[in-house]
């Protein structure tokens, strides 16, 4: 009944090959009316029986049509006599990181291209020319980064591969350096809690990142890294067109780091001997004609680490207290299923289904202490798409279900825990093409430990002109803590575990509960030929319930339900422009004020700065690139150590990253760079690193980079 007031078609030029896109489409004596889309296709509100329809494009003759019934029609334009008109070619060089002005939500799309800007070997390597999420290493063994949105860590960000959640649970700490740079085609960060479409677990943000495509990927693409340091990488990816409909990509990446390194000489690697084998298969499924798409998946990841004191060999020291060591074997299968159907006739409505699984097994163990978990998860998802009325007001709504199994060995405890989840969502938007955009959300789920919840989501976008947008956001989210997943760093330690309820399934620890709220302002102006944009975003995430991890007691760490408050407010001031037409300019400054009430006082929480500043140049030339990134880094507080234990104060520290690219053919890029440039390093990354099975021994209190000066050189090539 809602679809009869919908008037649609298709306009084609000449003939039914040749759709045209942005045709004007409108009712004869009004202001009502469209354009069509990229394939010809239009939808409006349907006037009076026997109205006026006017069709033009220019270079065609203008029809007007009678309009009788409600009917979706097929109108061929037919070309003017002598029109052919002389071309006229407008260029810009599209940003590789750019605000949307657009969306109600506060989203930053970024291409593939800002993502060479960096070594970016992996996804947590994504970030470092990009101001809107910070990254700091995570501890000073295993050399992982970690990455944060508004003064929160990666737990209360929600990860999405092509809008399916992924990097959860326990993939939480190392999942980012699973995901090799060269697969990803863009990402989208949004800030503020996002869709209910994608779950309820976002807090802080989402991240999306898209796969390149089997239909428009490179026939043969590969990519060469080494760093001077001793770390080696091979990308391979090749492309297959099957038949008509199927086209294939398979994605093989394989790195390794052999090399013992010990710069700052306290007999610990600074980064850990690895090497991981990562392989990806995905197929395509395309017929336009008939409104089908589908994208079939599966992965295989074996990844193998070793680290500690250098004279650490396995075969001799494992499960001995004379040389410290670790070794971490982690092995992933994964398979996912996306399928998607637009109706022909009814071209704002679609139907999409989604489904995945994964297999993800971690063996591993920190000197004497063993650490062993397998997390099986499933995930299913069915969205259907329409309007109510007419195309300005839309929804989409669907069911979910989510499976989450988790078999955990700490030390000689051993857990077991099963989350079961489903829910229903519906989201409505408004969308007045002018000014106004609203996005309503919201979900029912039922957790077999959470019990039944609903999950509200706002987002309003006004925009006073073009240049200029206005948005507001709120939502809520909710989680079960995967307590040492999320923080295996504090195994890397002598400090004793405390915990309530060592061996019960959720460990005594209620769900994690937290409200967001957030004002975006973002404002494009220039001055002379120079184009800026400004924005600025402010945001707060309190917590109803947090599972609280308390470092501020000096040989040991807690775990407990929050009594109190822990709230993060963040304050972030971006400034964009493009200078002289081929330098792109950023700057940040970002301010956090991250409280938590712990069991002896409210206090900032620690390895957490206050201000931070971002500066990043880069330069496209037709055989050059070149980018260079500088980051600021406040003071720290960090908690009691045997030599504070009151805790102290970090120095406040800033990095410089650099790379420049050679372009000698269109297909064939030589790139050489290097991160840290100013060779800063944490003073004293490991305490007690002479007595690594004391109880003071503690490696987890990283605030800057351990490893120094790191230099490399690369070269990418596409067939």
């Amino acid at each position: 009944m809602q679809a009869q007031d919908v008037f649609s078609g298709t306009v084609f030029g000449n003939d039914e090959s040749n759709p045209l896109p942005g045709a004007n489409v409108y009712w004869l004596a009004t202001n009502k009316g469209t354009v069509t889309d990229i394939d010809g296709k239009f939808s409006m509100q349907k006037q009076a029986s026997d109205s006026q329809l006017v069709i033009s494009f220019v270079g065609f003759t203008s029809d007007t049509l009678s309009i009788q019934n409600s009917k979706t029609i097929i109108h061929i334009l037919k070309r003017k006599d002598g029109a052919n008109l002389d071309e006229v070619v407008v260029s810009e060089r599209k940003k590789t990181s750019q605000l949307s002005f657009l969306s109600a939500q506060s989203v930053l799309n970024v291409s593939s291209e800002e993502l060479l800007k960096a070594a970016c070997c992996n996804l947590s390597e994504s970030f470092e020319t990009n101001p809107a999420i910070d990254v700091n290493f995570d501890n000073a063994l295993t050399g992982v980064k970690q990455v944060k949105m508004m003064g929160l860590p990666s737990p209360y960000l929600l990860f999405t591969e092509e809008n399916i959640p992924t990097i959860r649970g326990v993939s939480q700490v190392y999942g980012l350096s699973f995901i090799p740079g060269t697969w990803i085609e863009s990402l989208q960060i949004t800030k503020g809690a996002g869709s209910v479409i994608n779950g309820y677990e976002s807090m802080t943000g989402q991240i999306n990142f898209e796969l390149k495509k089997p239909l428009t990927s490179a026939r043969l693409f590969l990519n060469l890294f080494r760093s001077f340091e001793g770390r080696n990488e091979l990308n391979v990816h090749t492309k297959a067109n099957l038949s008509n409909n199927w086209s294939a990509n398979l994605f093989v990446h394989y790195n390794e780091r052999t090399e013992r390194v010990d710069k700052n000489d306290d007999q610990f690697l600074d980064m850990p001997l690895s090497d991981q084998v990562n392989i990806l298969t995905r197929f395509q499924y395309l017929d336009a004609e008939k409104g089908w798409v589908s994208f079939f998946n599966v992965r295989m990841l074996h990844d193998n680490k070793l680290f500690g004191q250098t004279n650490f060999i396995p075969k001799t020291h494992k499960n001995t207290a004379a040389v410290w060591g670790s070794e971490m074997l982690t092995k992933r299968y994964e398979t996912s299923l996306k399928l998607g159907y637009v109706f022909p006739e009814l071209p704002y409505q679609s139907f999409g289904f989604q489904l995945a699984y994964s297999d993800h097994d971690q063996q591993s163990y920190y000197g004497l202490r063993a650490y062993d978990i397998r997390h099986k998860s499933m995930f299913s998802n069915v969205i259907f798409n329409s309007i109510l009325s007419n195309t300005l007001h839309k929804f989409k709504t669907g069911l979910q279900f989510a499976y989450d199994q988790y078999d955990e060995t700490v030390e000689v405890q051993s857990t077991n825990r099963i989350d079961r989840s489903v829910g229903a969502f519906f989201e409505y938007s408004y969308d007045s093409l002018e000014r106004l955009r609203i996005v309503l959300g919201l979900r029912f789920d039922h957790h077999n430990h959470i019990g039944s919840f609903v999950t509200p989501r706002a987002h309003l976008r006004y925009a006073f002109t073009d240049t200029s947008s206005l948005r507001f956001l709120m939502g809520s989210g909710r989680r079960v803590a995967t307590v040492f997943a999320e923080n295996q760093k504090l195994f890397g330690s002598g400090r004793t575990i405390l915990i309530p309820e060592l061996q019960s399934h959720h460990y005594g620890l209620l769900p994690e509960r937290a409200w967001n709220y957030g004002v975006s302002y973002l404002k494009g102006f220039q001055i002379g030929t120079i184009p800026l944009n400004v924005n600025l975003d402010i945001f707060r995430t309190s917590f109803v319930n947090q599972v609280v991890v308390d470092w501020e007691t000096q040989g040991q760490v807690s775990f407990y339900n929050l009594d109190g408050d822990s709230y993060a407010n963040s304050l972030q001031l971006g400034l964009d422009a493009r200078l002289f037409r081929l330098i792109d300019a950023r700057f940040s400054y970002k301010f956090y004020d991250v409280q938590v009430d712990y069991v002896a006082a409210k206090k900032q929480k620690p390895l957490q700065p206050k201000q931070r500043y971002f500066l990043n140049l880069g330069y496209v030339g037709d055989q050059w690139r070149a980018d260079a990134t500088y980051h600021y880094t406040g003071p720290q507080r960090i908690p009691a150590t045997i030599q504070h234990p009151s805790g102290f104060e970090s120095n406040a520290f800033g990095l410089m990253n650099a790379q420049i690219t050679y372009i000698p053919k269109p297909n064939f890029e030589i790139y050489m760079g290097g991160e840290n440039l100013t060779n800063y390093k944490q003073a004293q990354p490991i305490f007690s690193a002479d007595q690594p099975f004391s109880s003071s021994f503690d490696s987890s209190l990283v605030y800057a980079p351990v490893f120094g000066r790191m230099m490399y050189v690369g070269l990418r090539y596409n067939l």
